[in-house]
């Protein structure tokens, strides 16, 4: 009960500030589609032109003849082309693409692009807000610490309803606004669970332990490698060598065109590409990234069902050097691909992101409910060893309070933040314990 408090009370305005811009980022993709439906939609319905030209045209706009990072043709007869080109004046993950109507030639847009999943820059500013504030990797701290300890507050709430059922039926205002609490979170538990575990693998500190977790037992979602095996001794001690367990991050560089790889490469990469079995609608074509690299080609429809699969091409003759079937997978790897796309309201479209905006929305009143009951409780009560965890603590055996410790470190080892944080927390309870146990002058 203790730590529900204290955590709730000192953590709750950051969980609260990431379950509402969570809420709003993940009602936004209908008003992306929207605001950038002049560049993402084209009213011409013809034959369309080889990629080589739609990327020519978007060499043109940039004024450059460098190749593209990669390009994902129009799915459909209603879209256009991206032609996504690196800006070393652009942040991480970030790209600048250019629209192109696929029929016509005509440039429908130029803007920056993030990440794999092409986000448009109205849904990046609400993604970086939610993952850290717009404060760059200083302002993740706030995101992880949330996600670090939503997990154990959830839990915890369970435990207390669990032990308290029949008191919470007892008649009172008081009790009633607990049963109140205690019955949103039951319902809410399975949603905060799942927001806790899939922002813990975007989190800075956690996240890279959980990486190597992933790695060390074979849960590493498989891709494709880029190192054309004549190369593949010579490069073994290039970290780009192996596989690329991070391709969420964005699309790689691109060398000059015409050095070793034509704008025409595009064409016959897709078109191995699909000969390959590699269907899906929504494709991304990135071109070798220097001499000695293979082209690879990608699924990237990542709504049900998921299709991800993966294909490296020898830029020589495009035969077929590697590839990644997604039905294949481990399950651990198709459930991590699965967690973050419902995380990100993309896996079952509109009915995904409503149930994450109502659990979002249950955990914002969880949050404001539970303040309301500290503070009438801070009006009627008045504070005592009993209420403070460290006066529980020196009642608990020598055992007991090793294991309790040994389990806090390694909590504390295994997510960094939680454990700072949990180290404060524990200051603040100490410095309460020991004011409440000085004499009281008369």
């Amino acid at each position: 009960m203790r730590m529900h408090f204290y955590v709730g009370l000192l953590v709750g305005p950051f969980i609260l500030v990431a379950a509402l811009s969570g809420i709003v980022y993940v009602l936004t993709p209908s008003v992306e589609s929207w605001l950038y439906r002049d560049a993402l939609t084209v009213s011409t319905q013809d034959a369309p032109q080889p990629l080589a030209r739609q990327i020519e045209t978007a060499q043109w706009v940039i004024g450059q003849d460098t190749l593209p990072a990669a390009v994902r043709p129009a799915p459909d007869a209603h879209s256009t082309t991206r032609v996504i080109f690196a800006d070393p004046a652009l942040g991480p993950s970030e790209h600048r693409a250019i629209f192109i109507d696929p029929a016509t030639l005509d440039v429908k847009g130029d803007m920056t692009v993030y990440g794999t999943s092409g986000i448009l820059p109205f849904r990046t500013a609400l993604d970086q807000f939610h993952r850290g504030l717009l404060l760059g990797d200083i302002g993740r701290l706030y995101s992880e610490l949330a996600a670090s300890w939503l997990w154990i507050i959830a839990l915890l709430g369970l435990v207390l309803w669990l032990a308290r059922r029949k008191t919470l039926k007892s008649p009172g205002p008081r009790m009633a606004a607990r049963r109140l609490h205690a019955t949103v979170g039951v319902f809410a538990l399975v949603g905060l669970l799942f927001f806790s575990a899939t922002g813990l693998t975007w989190s800075q500190w956690a996240g890279g332990n959980i990486g190597e977790l992933r790695q060390a037992w074979g849960w590493g979602t498989p891709s494709v490698s880029t190192v054309l095996p004549a190369l593949g001794d010579a490069m073994s001690h290039d970290s780009h060598a192996h596989h690329d367990m991070h391709a969420d991050h964005g699309v790689s560089s691109a060398p000059e065109a015409g050095d070793f790889v034509s704008t025409e490469g595009f064409d016959q990469a897709l078109a191995a590409a699909r000969r390959s079995g590699l269907l899906a609608d929504q494709i991304q074509l990135e071109p070798p990234a220097s001499e000695g690299r293979a082209w690879r080609v990608s699924e990237i429809d990542r709504r049900w069902p998921t299709q991800v699969d993966q294909v490296a091409l020898n830029p020589s003759d495009m035969h077929i050097l590697e590839q990644t079937d997604f039905s294949t997978f481990p399950l651990a790897a198709k459930l991590t691909r699965w967690g973050i796309d419902l995380h990100m309201g993309v896996l079952f479209g509109l009915p995904n992101q409503l149930v994450l905006a109502l659990f979002a929305a249950a955990l914002v009143f969880l949050i404001v409910w539970g303040y309301r009951m500290w503070w009438q409780r801070v009006k009627s009560t008045t504070v005592n060893q009993a209420q403070t965890m460290a006066a529980l603590f020196t009642m608990l055996s020598l055992p007991a309070q090793l294991g309790l410790l040994a389990i806090l470190a390694l909590l504390g080892f295994a997510l960094p933040v939680l454990g700072g944080s949990l180290i404060i927390i524990a200051i603040i309870d100490a410095l309460r314990w020991a004011a409440s146990r000085k004499p009281r002058s008369v």
